[in-house]
């Protein structure tokens, strides 16, 4: 088995350097050009930069602005970051153990960097305040979701627990507060047909072999004159297609309360925290792979809808 190589760069802000292997076929002159086609949107200006602040490095140190080519050879740096709004609010550590970090995460914040979203993610920022630089999500959350949400701790117990849920060998339940119908038949399981392509944002329901399978329950309700009616809902997924659950409610004409996406595409400020998402992660159940206990974990979160009625019911 390789060897992998360890980055000669120690994290930053809770991130790892970024690591390139450069292409076998000697078509660059420089390092420093095969930088530039590499990385079409950075500025070759700021490549310049980076080089003379050594920042860029290879196994042997940082590399020289005319360092000649050197094929199936890697490269360490990392990027800059962009302008994040601060997300102004907690994770509440649920279960902390030699193997497992569980957590309750917040609304807003995104579960891994991706895109827009860096530094304000629930992964970067539990390196960094809990000083856990392997720390790695066992599976992920919306950022629009809140509640339980696994790390593994060590990097050799990664697999067996990732393998979890792939398998779909991990019992889930969401809560979710929606308008309430009282014509609506229920419970019942929602099935469908679910697609989400690449650069679209929201997903769709299509034609076609069920892909999708939610189990919805009515918990209780509440219905208050001068405020409307809402209902607290349990949403059981059998299977984990992308806003699967968002989806299925808005399908039964009860979309989820703050969903800015389903049934219709609302566009907002990435920094606008006034009405969040009300789906909340709840539960989370399985047989340790490595223990062979059973584990259950449960989020201490009450979506905002429930218990600020008034303000949502309208």
């Amino acid at each position: 088995m390789r060897r992998k190589l360890r980055s000669p760069l120690p994290p930053r802000h809770g991130l790892d350097a970024v690591r390139l292997r450069t292409p076998a076929e000697a078509s660059w002159a420089t390092m420093r050009d095969h930088l530039v086609e590499r990385l079409p949107r950075v500025d070759p200006a700021r490549i310049d930069a980076m080089l003379r602040e050594e920042r860029i490095v290879g196994l042997d140190g940082p590399i020289a602005h005319d360092a000649p080519y050197v094929p199936e050879s890697f490269l360490w740096f990392h990027r800059d970051l962009p302008d994040e709004a601060p997300v102004p609010f907690g994770i509440t550590v649920i279960h902390r153990d030699d193997t497992l970090l569980v957590v309750d995460k917040p609304h807003f914040l995104a579960t891994i960097p991706r895109g827009r979203h860096i530094v304000e993610t629930a992964l970067v920022r539990l390196r960094r305040v809990l000083d856990l630089p392997a720390l790695s999500p066992a599976h992920r959350l919306d950022r629009a979701t809140a509640g339980v949400l696994m790390f593994v701790v060590r990097p050799e117990m990664r697999g067996a627990y990732q393998t979890l849920f792939r398998d779909r060998r991990v019992r889930k339940t969401y809560e979710a507060i929606a308008r309430h119908d009282p014509e609506l038949e229920l419970p019942r399981t929602v099935r469908s047909r679910i697609v989400k392509e690449r650069g679209v944002i929201c997903a769709a329901e299509v034609p076609g072999p069920v892909n999708a399978e939610t189990r919805v329950e009515v918990l209780e309700h509440r219905d208050e004159p001068g405020t409307g009616a809402l209902a607290r809902y349990r949403l059981t997924p059998e299977t984990g297609r992308t806003h699967q659950l968002r989806v299925h409610m808005a399908r039964l004409g009860v979309p989820i309360l703050g969903d800015d996406l389903y049934p219709v595409l609302t566009e907002k400020p990435l920094d606008d925290y006034s009405r969040p998402l009300q789906l909340l992660a709840k539960t989370l159940e399985f047989r340790d792979p490595v223990t062979g206990e059973e584990r259950h974990f449960h989020s201490r979160t009450t979506l905002q809808a429930w218990s600020d009625h008034a303000a949502w019911a309208a």
